[in-house]
């Protein structure tokens, strides 16, 4: 098989990547924001698209840390080939759609950064992996990352309800007043997400197909994306993020505790300001796992809240295994190309039919923004409450729960 054939095909398969990420990872910015009612659901997601292809453009650090940082490459450290990075990508893929088959809000990122690890290590060996990178620019962002975002999302929850506190038991139709706001204040946060992610996430696959360039020697070893690569990529993750995601946004909208505009405002801006902190720095962090952490952390901050610790067992079983697991799938696929032409035709047809396979297998329950119960039964409570609260107060002055 001639190199530009594989690189064709590499590159294909990076950018089917990122569109998966992209409906993979729309819960991320639109799930609060449509389980308080804030925005209709395809508004939301078209929305998310289109900051998402915005925010592509604003940054290429985390590209620089993806396609120079992980895998040694260059004269000073291994030659890394197109058929490894196939390989990482493809496991990367396959734990993907695996785990939005499940709804699980797993990270795209360490999918595809475990993938690689995976392929390289099965295909070249250990060495080829840069420990000390992936420790500083992955592994500890993953750790404290969603724990700092759970824990800025909590304050400002306690700080929000604080400040619209009341303190004269009649005067329950000013608090819906007040609170109210934070819907309003969700359409700027949420949209602030969104933005954010594209400066991450997106990032990731053009760090991949850098360097896969560099791998065909077509690009020089530390340079960083061209400009078509940034546009492609930019487009894949929109127009992922505008399918939507539905299974997702119904387990973080609803799935891990009962969202108000309140907690979901401080859980965007807790998400947001800790994306942008780290494309800033170059930190290839999840922001499923950040997101999945605020949400978590807002719902503790609000009196008489249920956080679901059993969904949230299961989405942090998602995060540990999402490493290895795509790493094994990366590592398997990387033993069967590195057998000659037949092992790369054998591997994506195999890929390909375990995908439409998931595609096809979600149709038979399907999610949709028309059947998203969850989310929007969430939103019309929340709506109805405010309506309700008005009325009772026309009558008899008594509030009614708490937004």
């Amino acid at each position: 098989m001639q190199i530009t054939i594989m690189v064709a095909l590499v590159i294909s398969l990076a950018l089917f990547f990122d569109f998966t990420n992209g409906f993979h990872d729309t819960a991320n910015a639109m799930a609060t924001p449509i389980a308080t009612g804030a925005i209709k659901p395809k508004t939301a997601v078209a929305l998310a698209a289109v900051l998402n292809l915005v925010g592509a453009f604003l940054s290429t650090e985390v590209a620089r840390t993806v396609s120079g940082g992980i895998i040694k490459e260059g004269a000073d450290g291994i030659q890394i080939t197109p058929e490894i990075i196939f390989a990482g990508l493809m496991g990367a893929i396959l734990w993907n759609m695996i785990t939005w088959l499940k709804g699980l809000p797993s990270s795209s990122s360490h999918a595809l950064f475990g993938g690689l690890i995976g392929a390289a290590i099965a295909g070249i060996g250990i060495h080829s992996v840069n420990f000390s990178s992936l420790t500083q620019k992955v592994i500890l962002p993953a750790i404290f990352a969603p724990i700092i975002a759970g824990g800025v999302a909590y304050l400002c929850t306690k700080l929000a309800y604080a400040l619209t506190s009341r303190h004269d038991p009649d005067t329950g139709s000013k608090l819906t007043q007040k609170r109210g706001g934070f819907r309003t204040g969700q359409i700027f946060t949420s949209s602030l997400v969104a933005l954010a992610h594209g400066t991450n996430d997106a990032q990731k696959t053009m760090g991949i197909i850098t360097l896969v360039l560099i791998a065909a020697g077509t690009q020089q070893p530390g340079s960083g994306p061209q400009l078509w690569v940034i546009a492609a990529c930019a487009l894949a993750i929109a127009l992922g993020t505008y399918s939507g995601g539905w299974r997702i946004i119904r387990t973080m909208g609803s799935g891990l505790t009962d969202v108000k505009p309140a907690q979901g405002f401080a859980a965007e801006s807790s998400t947001a300001s800790a994306i942008l902190a780290s494309s800033h720095l170059g930190f290839a962090l999840s922001t499923t796992q950040v997101a999945s952490g605020s949400v978590i952390g807002s719902g503790l901050g609000r009196r008489g809240t249920t956080v679901r610790w059993g969904t949230a067992g299961r989405i942090a079983l998602g995060w540990l295994f999402t490493l290895p697991a795509a790493g094994l799938m990366g590592a398997l696929t990387a033993l069967l190309v590195n057998t000659g032409v037949g092992g790369v035709v054998i591997a994506a047809v195999a890929g390909t039919a375990a995908v439409t396979y998931m595609f096809a297998h979600s149709n038979k329950s399907r999610v949709g923004h028309h059947n998203a119960v969850e989310v929007e039964e969430a939103g019309t409570a929340v709506h109805f409450r405010k309506k309700k609260a008005r009325a009772v107060a026309g009558t008899n002055n008594k509030p009614k729960g708490e937004l």
